[in-house]
């Protein structure tokens, strides 16, 4: 680490010193109530890498880092660990999950370092290759890594094509429970589809949860926009027809997203 790398991050944890001492806030807080904070806190630094937004990239990062100084001081306190414990142990991690860098072994593309990290993992003591995927996990980035763990010992379609007819396969299960009246059959169904969605996103090498969110953001835009070009004509969307409410969002689709 350079001089002025090292420096800084002395400062922030004289800091995190400092305050954890005098501020009533700082001095208040346990791993549990901080543990909301940090989900936001990696929330807001996830939005901010969907919008390409290297300002805010920069600032969440520090608060995440924050975050990671205030639980190795809690650590510290509670006699559990240091920090330097903390980065020592993800450093001898990172050498260990790593032998074509710090051993002899070879590799030829990132899939092997990919089957070699499962596998080291598993000599680790992990029990199943699934294991090391956070059950907390939003459902849609859950689904990702449980796709791509499983493909590290082979468990992996051929081909897009393939991954494509199980979509429509499941699709075709979908559509005959709709109408049965069988809510969790309708539920199980969706989720399969969605679950193999994911998976042909994987081979169009598209990250769906990224995906969706861009798409979520893109309606938010339209939707306000729609709700501003009403505005301007005097009335609001919940005076409109559905037939006027479709033409005014054609238009605006139409024109280039900011």
């Amino acid at each position: 680490m350079n001089k002025p790398v090292s420096e800084a991050f002395l400062r922030l944890v004289t800091i995190m010193d400092e305050l954890r001492e005098k501020c009533p806030w700082d001095k208040k807080q346990t791993i549990q109530s901080l543990r909301q904070l940090t989900i936001e806190e990696t929330f807001e630094l996830a939005d901010a890498i969907t919008d390409s937004d290297w300002k805010g990239i920069k600032e969440e990062l520090g608060d995440v880092l924050l975050h990671i100084v205030f639980y190795a001081k809690i650590g510290s306190e509670q006699k559990q660990f240091e920090l330097e414990d903390v980065i020592n142990g993800v450093c001898e991690k990172l050498i260990s999950r790593h032998p074509h860098i710090y051993g002899d072994v070879i590799v030829n593309d990132e899939e092997d370092v990919k089957r070699n990290w499962e596998k080291l993992k598993l000599k680790e003591g992990k029990t199943s290759i699934l294991s090391g995927v956070p059950k907390s996990l939003p459902a849609t980035v859950k689904a990702m890594r449980l796709q791509e763990k499983a493909k590290q010992v082979g468990f992996e379609w051929e081909k897009k094509e393939d991954v494509w007819e199980k979509v429509e396969e499941e699709m075709a299960e979908l559509k005959e429970v709709v109408d049965t009246g069988q809510p969790e059959r309708v539920e199980e169904e969706f989720g399969d589809l969605v679950f193999s969605l994911i998976n042909y996103a994987r081979f169009l090498q598209v990250d769906a949860e990224n995906a969706l969110e861009r798409t979520n953001k893109k309606f938010i835009r339209r939707f306000v926009q729609m709700e501003q070009e009403a505005l301007k004509k005097g009335t609001t969307l919940s005076d409109m027809s559905l037939d006027d409410m479709n033409d005014s969002w054609n238009s605006i689709k139409q024109q280039p997203d900011h």
